[in-house]
């Protein structure tokens, strides 16, 4: 490298001792000097790189170093593990019974709750079924059906239940909510949910406060149809407002703001069921 850098200097100093030399001679020195400057440049630059190589291959080895180091000490306390049971081996094969037992009593478990989310979601399915084929094309217009982790939704448009800003039932409902009312009846052992929303206009009654007010009213004159005119037991209904903190569409369109106006009638299986599997659940042992 150092042999690079001083011929150049060497090249100038034969040219100031010579004095004057021809002009070829000096274009020649001239490229000379430019070739050994772009290989000085070029061995350089190869010089750097492979200093960078260098300090990244140390990097590694020193991670892989500390990873071997890692692994052997992993593989010694596996070691020491395997000594202790092969030492205490009589002990070992009791607890391994025990965790047998365990497993057991745990994948028994297991399959009593699959099958009683199998039976709900099988009934629910009958549910949904049974509704939407006693539904008109006119009314599946306005109502919504699904299914969604075991629990049945049924949502139904503000603009087909009530008067807008009103939260009485119109007459127009009647016929629907008659259906709904005897698909609930049918299945007695499921709770009903009757859920209030609307969008996020302000309502402006004075008789009624705020959108919480309005969505909670109009969940409790569905409950009050549902009981009063169709004969659904009370016990098994609850009437819930969410405002307009939930919604399911974007309030800055008109569309967005009618599909979030909306009354969800949510049918769920009893918790009964699921209690009593959860008080047989198999208890762990204490270590």
């Amino acid at each position: 490298m150092k042999l690079y850098k001083s011929i150049p200097i060497m090249l100038f100093s034969i040219v100031l001792i010579s004095g004057c030399v021809s002009n070829k001679k000096y274009t020649e020195l001239q490229d000379t000097y430019s070739k050994l400057r772009e290989r000085n440049q070029e061995l350089s630059n190869k010089y750097q790189d492979s200093q960078r190589e260098l300090s990244g291959a140390s990097s590694r080895v020193k991670s892989l170093e500390e990873q071997i180091s890692s692994e052997r000490a992993n593989v010694s306390a596996l070691q020491d593990a395997l000594n202790k049971c092969l030492n205490s081996s009589n002990q070992g094969n009791v607890n391994i019974s025990k965790l047998v037992d365990e497993i057991n009593s745990s994948n028994k478990y297991i399959k009593q709750l699959i099958n009683a989310k199998n039976k709900s979601d099988s009934l629910n399915m009958v549910l949904t079924n049974n509704l939407t084929r006693s539904l008109s094309r006119e009314e599946l217009s306005e109502v919504d059906v699904q299914v969604l982790k075991g629990v049945v939704y049924i949502s139904l448009a503000d603009n087909m239940l009530y008067k807008s800003g009103s939260y009485e039932v119109n007459d127009k409902a009647g016929e629907t909510l008659s259906k709904i009312a005897k698909i609930i009846k049918d299945y007695s052992t499921y709770d009903v949910l009757i859920e209030g929303n609307t969008d996020n206009v302000p309502i402006s009654q004075t008789n009624i406060r705020n959108n919480w007010d309005l969505s909670a009213l109009r969940a409790s004159s569905v409950v009050q149809v549902l009981q009063n005119k169709y004969g659904v037991d009370p016990k098994r209904l609850t009437a819930g407002g969410r405002g307009e903190f939930n919604p399911v569409a974007d309030n800055a369109t008109t569309a967005g703001k009618a599909k979030n106006r909306r009354t969800q009638i949510i049918i769920t299986p009893k918790l009964d069921q699921f209690m009593d599997l959860i008080g047989k659940a198999p208890e762990t042992s204490q270590q």
